[in-house]
C-alpha cells in the first residue's frame, strides 16, 4: 500500500466510527493492522476537503463492486455437499478451497519474536520449519536469529527442502498450537517452503549469519545452496532493477532513510539512484551524503533492510519485478 493510499485508508477508517472500523480491521493481516494503526495514530486533524475527497473516492470505487454472498467458501461447501454428498464433496473441496482453519498458526503472526521463540524453542527443527513458512519473512528471520547456529542452519535447510505440508500434518500442527495458545476443515496441501522461501528469510538476516547458513547447507547439498543464493536479493542488487522499478521504490522511501542506506552502497548503485531522480533532488541527495557524518553500520543495515521490505512488497503487488541472481528472476 503506497503512502498516499495508506493515509486515505486511515482517514476513511477514522471517519467511519469505531464500530465500522473495528469490523474492517478483523479482515486485515497483522502487518496491515500495524501500519494502518500507526498512521491513524499520527492523524490529529485533517482538512475537510481531504476527508470529502477520500469519502467520494471510496463511494465511487465501492459502487462498482457487489458482494454476492457473505461467505463464498461456506456457500461452495454447502452447495457441493448437498449436491454430491459429504464424501464426494470433501474430495473436491480439498482441491477447490485454499487454506482452512489455521487459527493456531495464524495467532503466531500477532505475537512478538520472544514469545514465538519461547513457544517453539523445544520443538523438532522440522516442526519449527513448518511453522516459520507461514509467517512473514522478516518475522521468521527475527525468530530464527534467536536460535543457536546449529539449529538455525538445520531449520533453513528443512525450509529449503520443504515442498508442501500434508493436510493432516497441518491440521495436527494447528490443533496443537491452538491448545498451547489456549485460545478441521479438510485442507488442500499448502505450497509452502522451498529454496525461494529460505532465500527470502535469509535476505532479512544480513551480517555473517546468512553466509554461515548457506555454507552449512552447501556441505550437505551444494546445488541447493547455490539455488538459494541465486534467489537471494541484497541491497546492492537494487542495481539490477530497471529505471521504472527504481523510481517506484524511491517514491516510497523517505529522504533521510535513503541517505543513511546509501552511505555504504556501491558507487554504481548511487549513480543509478541519482539518475532516476530529478536533477534538483539528486543534487540535494549528493550534498546530504557528503555532509552526513559517520553512521553506525547497524543503522545503515537497518535502513537498507527497510528499503528491501518496500522492494519485496512492491514485487508482491506486481508493481515491480525483482531480477535476483537467477536467470528467470523472481517476484
Amino acid at each position: 500500500m503506497a503512502e498516499d493510499g495508506l493515509m486515505d485508508a486511515a482517514i476513511l477508517l477514522l471517519a467511519m466510527g469505531e464500530d465500522s472500523a473495528s469490523e474492517v480491521f478483523k479482515h486485515l493481516a497483522p502487518k496491515d493492522v500495524q501500519r494502518l494503526g500507526e498512521t491513524m495514530a499520527k492523524v490529529r486533524s485533517t482538512k475537510t476537503d481531504r476527508v470529502d475527497a477520500v469519502l467520494e473516492k471510496f463511494k465511487v470505487e465501492s459502487a462498482g463492486e457487489s458482494m454476492l454472498v457473505e461467505d463464498t467458501d461456506a456457500y461452495v461447501r454447502n452447495v457441493l455437499t448437498r449436491a454430491l454428498g459429504e464424501e464426494k464433496a470433501g474430495l473436491l473441496l480439498d482441491r477447490i478451497l485454499q487454506g482452512g482453519d489455521v487459527s493456531g498458526i495464524e495467532s503466531l503472526k500477532w505475537m512478538d519474536v520472544a514469545s514465538v521463540v519461547e513457544l517453539i524453542r523445544n520443538e523438532h527443527p522440522q516442526i519449527i520449519a513448518s511453522i516459520l513458512v507461514h509467517l512473514e519473512r522478516d518475522h521468521a528471520c527475527a525468530i530464527l536469529q534467536q536460535f543457536n547456529e546449529r539449529t538455525r542452519n538445520d531449520v533453513v535447510l528443512r525450509i529449503a527442502t520443504l515442498d508442501g505440508i500434508q493436510p493432516n500434518a497441518l491440521r495436527e500442527l494447528n490443533d496443537v498450537l491452538s491448545k498451547v495458545l489456549s485460545g478441521g476443515d479438510r485442507l488442500k496441501k499448502a505450497k509452502l517452503g522451498g529454496s525461494k522461501t529460505a532465500a527470502e528469510i535469509l535476505n532479512f538476516m544480513g551480517g555473517s549469519q546468512d553466509a554461515a547458513v548457506v555454507e552449512s547447507i552447501r556441505e550437505t547439498d551444494p546445488d541447493l545452496a547455490q539455488k538459494i543464493l541465486d534467489q537471494m536479493f541484497t541491497f546492492d542488487d537494487l542495481n539490477k532493477l530497471d529505471d521504472k522499478a527504481i523510481q517506484a521504490v524511491l517514491r516510497e522511501v523517505q529522504g533521510d532513510a535513503l541517505v543513511i542506506a546509501l552511505k555504504s552502497a556501491d558507487p554504481d548503485l548511487r549513480e543509478k539512484v541519482f539518475k532516476n531522480m530529478s536533477q534538483r533532488a539528486a543534487e540535494t541527495l549528493r550534498e546530504d551524503l557528503e555532509s552526513k557524518g559517520p553512521v553506525r553500520i547497524t543503522d545503515v543495515e537497518a535502513q537498507q533492510k527497510e528499503i528491501l521490505k518496500i522492494v519485496r512488497r512492491l514485487a508482491d503487488e506486481g508493481v515491480i519485478v525483482m531480477g535476483g541472481g537467477s536467470e528467470d528472476g523472481f517476484v
